[in-house]
């Protein structure tokens, strides 16, 4: 942060690009060739000494393999460079506790992507309102769609610039995602009001005050039933395969018709969200939310052979909806929102908001008559209300009354993952 009130950031921007066949073939050949990179990498540590599992090691077998094995040489220096990196990176993070160990990535599982280090390397212009071009290694020329200002050409400096960029493949096709940095002023405190936010899955966002904001399927009816088509067409043909025998071509084209639905679901639901909680951002200046543990309230009933679980169907419905709402997503966009217009966002611990009455304060019993419904059945209250907004109002109520959840030193206790003992893994 400089002197004169301003701070750098580093953010991503997503657009779309418009490849021809020929370039989105050269754009596949890439990314097989950096996942082919990984799992050469991930071998090679496997059967190394632990002495030896150097970066300058790993940098010299995969220079040795790019000159020994032809399709690699498809890949960018500065690509396979940045898988090294990025392998090394990964597991410094199953060290940390911050993920699992790094493990080979299938061809048909894995997402395709490919690294553009160096941002000079682009030579980014603006050719129309709505397209841009940039320069992709070995690829060429391509264009993109601008929605969203790019400190190019004479809007860059050495503090507003774009550092570098992702090619990435998922079922809606080819997608650029840039690295930009930039110096702007650092926010003034938001003065707007206090509100505390009950999510949901009839009403996926109720706040304090009364406000709700909610949404229709991801999926008009007829995606809806294309989709169940195709899932029983996949699941048919699956069952007709022979054990051991490779995934035929047509259900790979049927796997990818579905994930193509199934992503544009994730799209419209990722822009719900956006336009949501920058409007919350906008409006209130601290928002509360419940320090939920989604992994927990999502995990199967199915139990056990000798302890069974009970209503594993409804469960099973339950996580899929509690899945599909991400609400995990929502506190992160609200997190980086609020922090650019000057507000903060604040957990409090979640038993009993859903049954406390706001009014008075007591929990009893059967206050929530229904999923909608609030009554406080305390004698000397009788309170009755939404219960989403109910809840709302205590969440806020505990941030008010100094219960708002403060990590260890400033920072989240790093949870090593299971399974993992670091010092047989280095």
């Amino acid at each position: 942060m400089s002197e004169r009130g301003l701070e750098t950031r580093q953010f991503g921007h997503r657009a779309r690009l418009a490849l021809s066949p020929a370039l989105a073939l050269k754009a596949d050949d890439q990314a097989h060739a950096a996942r082919t990179m990984w799992n050469c990498l991930h071998a090679w540590w496997q059967m190394m000494p632990k002495e030896k599992r150097t970066l300058a090691n790993a940098d010299a077998a995969i220079r040795q393999a790019r000159q020994e094995i032809d399709f690699l040489a498809v890949l960018p220096a500065q690509a396979a460079q940045a898988v090294l990196k990025t392998y090394f990176q990964a597991w410094k993070n199953c060290w940390d506790g911050r993920a699992d160990a790094p493990n080979f990535k299938a061809r048909f599982r894995s997402t395709l992507t490919v690294d553009v280090p160096q941002g000079r390397d682009l030579n980014i212009v603006r050719v129309h309102r709505r397209w841009g071009m940039a320069n992709l290694p070995k690829i060429g020329r391509v264009r993109f769609r601008w929605t969203k200002d790019l400190p190019v050409g004479k809007h860059a400096d050495k503090d507003n610039r774009i550092t570098g960029a992702r090619l990435v493949k998922d079922p809606l096709g080819w997608h650029i995602a840039f690295r930009v940095q930039s110096l702007e002023p650092v926010p003034e405190p938001h003065q707007g009001p206090e509100t505390g936010i009950d999510v949901g899955i009839t009403v996926p966002l109720a706040l304090s005050d009364g406000e709700t904001y909610g949404h229709g399927a991801w999926l008009t009816a007829r995606e809806q039933a294309r989709l169940l088509g195709l899932e029983q067409r996949a699941a048919r043909r699956k069952k007709h395969r022979k054990p051991g025998e490779r995934t035929s071509r047509r259900l790979h084209h049927t796997y990818d018709q579905i994930a193509e639905l199934r992503a544009k679901a994730k799209r419209r639901a990722s822009d719900w969200q956006h336009k949501t909680t920058t409007k919350i951002a906008d409006t209130y200046g601290t928002v509360v939310v419940e320090a939920l543990t989604i992994t927990n309230m999502v995990k199967s009933a199915k139990g056990t052979v000798d302890q069974p679980g009970k209503n594993v169907a409804q469960k099973s419905g339950l996580n899929r909806s509690v899945s599909g709402e991400a609400w995990g997503r929502t506190v992160t966009m609200l997190t980086y929102k609020l922090a650019r217009r000057g507000g903060t966002l604040a957990k409090v611990p979640a038993p009993n908001t859903s049954r406390r009455c706001s009014a008075c304060g007591f929990t009893t019993p059967g206050s929530r008559e229904t999923q909608a419904l609030f009554v406080c059945k305390n004698p000397d209250c009788g309170w009755t209300g939404n219960a989403d907004h109910n809840a709302a109002r205590n969440i806020l109520h505990l941030y008010r009354t100094g219960h708002a959840l403060i990590p260890a030193a400033g920072r989240a206790v790093a949870r090593r993952a299971r399974r993992v003992k670091p010092a047989t893994a280095r």
